[in-house]
C-alpha cells in the first residue's frame, strides 16, 4: 500500500516542490510515473508517423509554400491532439498541461513563419517560439529553485551568446540575445525540476529536462547555421532534436495525472 504523501493543488505547477513530508520520490511513485509514459505511447503513433512524413519527403527549403509548411507542422498538430486526447476536463483542471498546449500552438506558428524565413519572416518565428519558451517556462513552475542547475546553464547561455555576438548585426544583435535568455531560463526551470541526487524525480521531470535541453541544442544550431558557419546535415539535426523536444515537453505534462493519482491514493 502506497503511503499517504503531501500533494499539491493540481492547478498548480506539476513540477513543484514536493513539500513538506516527503523528501523523496517512493519506488512506487517512480513505477506509477514509468508506466504512465509507458501507456501513451499509442496516442502518440500519428506523431511519429507524420515525424516520418516529414523525413522521408524532405521537401526542399529553396522552395517554400503551403504544403510544405503543413508538412513541417504537422508532428506539432499531433501533439496537439495528444493533449487533447486526456480530455477538456484534464486541460481545465491543469494549468501546466494548458500552457503546454499553448506552448505548441506558438511553436507551431513558429514553424510556419520559419518557412519564409528568407522573405523576412525570421524574427516573426523567433517571437512565436519566444513565447512558448516564456509559456514552458510558466507551466515548469519556480520551485524547487536550484541555483546551481541555473548557474550553470545560465554560463552555457552566456558563452552562446558571445561566440554568436560577432557575427550578429541589426536587430539581431538584441534579439538573438532576449531570445536565448528566454530558452536558457526555459532549461532551467525543466532541469531544475529533475533533482536526481535527492531521488525526486519521475520519469515525467525526465521527459522535460532532456526535451529543454534538446531545444537548446536545435536552436543553438539554427543560430550557428544561420549566422556563423554553414553545419554539416544541420536541417537533420535541427528538425530531429527539435521533433524530440516537442514530444518529450508534451509528454511531460502527464505528471500532472500522477500528481491526482497520488492525491486520490492519500
Amino acid at each position: 500500500m502506497v503511503s499517504p504523501v503531501t500533494v499539491k493543488s493540481t492547478n498548480e505547477s506539476a513540477w513543484g516542490h514536493a513539500g513538506p513530508g516527503l523528501t523523496s520520490t517512493s519506488p512506487e511513485e517512480q513505477r506509477r510515473s514509468r508506466i504512465r509514459v509507458k501507456s501513451e505511447g499509442p496516442k502518440l503513433v500519428p506523431f511519429f508517423k507524420s515525424t516520418c512524413v516529414y523525413f522521408v519527403l524532405w521537401l526542399p527549403t529553396s522552395s517554400p509554400s503551403w504544403f510544405s509548411a503543413l508538412i513541417k507542422c504537422l508532428p506539432i498538430f499531433c501533439l496537439w491532439l495528444f493533449m487533447l486526447a486526456h480530455g477538456f476536463s484534464f486541460l481545465g483542471a491543469h494549468s501546466s498541461a494548458r500552457k503546454i498546449l499553448a506552448g505548441l500552438i506558438f511553436s507551431s506558428l513558429g514553424d510556419a513563419f520559419l518557412i519564409w524565413q528568407e522573405d523576412g519572416y525570421f524574427s516573426h518565428g523567433l517571437l512565436m517560439f519566444a513565447i512558448s519558451h516564456i509559456l514552458y517556462s510558466s507551466a515548469f513552475g519556480m520551485k524547487p529553485l536550484n541555483p546551481l542547475a541555473g548557474l550553470v546553464i545560465g554560463a552555457i547561455s552566456s558563452v552562446s551568446y558571445a561566440l554568436l555576438y560577432p557575427y550578429l548585426s541589426g536587430p539581431f544583435t538584441y534579439l538573438v540575445g532576449v531570445y536565448i535568455a528566454l530558452i536558457g531560463f526555459m532549461g532551467w526551470r525543466a532541469v531544475a525540476g529533475l533533482q536526481l541526487a535527492n531521488d525526486l524525480w519521475t520519469w515525467t521531470k525526465m521527459s522535460a529536462c532532456l526535451g529543454a535541453v534538446l531545444f537548446m541544442v536545435s536552436d543553438l544550431t539554427i543560430a550557428v547555421n544561420k549566422f556563423c558557419f554553414p553545419v554539416p546535415h544541420s536541417r537533420a539535426i535541427i528538425m530531429a532534436t527539435y521533433y524530440a523536444a516537442q514530444m518529450l515537453i508534451a509528454l511531460s505534462a502527464v505528471e500532472c495525472q500522477d500528481v491526482e493519482t497520488a492525491r486520490k491514493m492519500a
